[in-house]
């Protein structure tokens, strides 16, 4: 039974990998017509990267997608709106952090800043660079959380409040410093990444199939692009900080 599953998971693995396996086969051997540097450490490469995705979409399967479910059950149970409001936002904000996307971008934008003469070139401005713009987007993240957690709760139609944050993110885009514009659309995609998206749209689901009238369908998702939206209006006020 569990060898079948293990099978099973992996061909869903490698049938997920095949499309990319294919465009980089037809590049390497029709246009560029060489063969691949290393071919045995890509091939190990991309052996461990089947294994990986099956470790951790099965991981997803049985640990973070019920316990973000179970978790907003239970704190809808419970009926404290301010520890279900304080969890949103914990849980918004500590996940970002963790987010090696954004541990990734947030050091290579440190580097190029210090090199394009913005801030010194010292460790320590690189590290205080990098600090803050995470912290900007882990903080945004969670009160994106928060916001999101009580138009589930309140029953606010979602179209209204994306197409506002992005009117305030056009109009900031114009004030804001070149520099930074680039980086802050870009923090919008790093944070909904490997960490933050299965427990933001588990609690999503949890929550709104744990309140009388609300649809998990219809209420239960909506807060990954609350989680996208917000760190660009916060990046760019970041950006108006420090480089002005």
């Amino acid at each position: 039974m569990i060898v079948k599953l293990i099978i099973s998971k992996l061909k869903t693995a490698i049938t997920d990998l095949a499309p990319i396996i294919l465009v980089i086969a037809f590049f390497q051997a029709i246009v560029l017509r060489q063969p691949l540097p290393h071919m045995g450490e890509v091939l190990f490469g991309g052996l461990l990267v089947v294994i990986g995705l099956t470790l951790f979409v099965q991981g997803l399967e049985m640990g973070l997608f019920p316990i973000g479910e179970e978790m907003a059950h239970a704190l809808a149970r419970k009926g404290s709106l301010s520890w279900l409001l304080i969890f949103a936002f914990a849980l918004g904000f500590s996940t970002t952090v963790a987010e090696p996307a954004l541990i990734a971008i947030a050091k290579e934008a440190a580097e190029i800043a210090a090199q394009g003469g913005l801030i010194e070139q010292s460790r320590k401005s690189l590290n205080q660079y990098g600090f803050g713009l995470r912290m900007t987007v882990a903080f945004s993240v969670g009160l994106a959380i928060l916001i999101g957690v009580i138009r589930i709760i309140r029953g606010w139609p979602i179209h209204y409040l994306i197409i506002g944050g992005y009117v305030i993110v056009m109009l900031m885009t114009i004030i804001a410093p070149e520099e930074i514009i680039g980086i802050a659309y870009d923090a919008g995609g790093v944070t909904t990444s490997t960490i933050t998206v299965p427990l933001v749209a588990a609690i999503g689901v949890g929550l709104s199939s744990s309140i009388r009238g609300r649809s998990p369908l219809l209420d239960g998702f909506g807060l990954i692009a609350f989680a996208s939206l917000m760190p660009i209006i916060f990046v760019l006020g970041y950006g108006l900080i420090i480089f002005r």
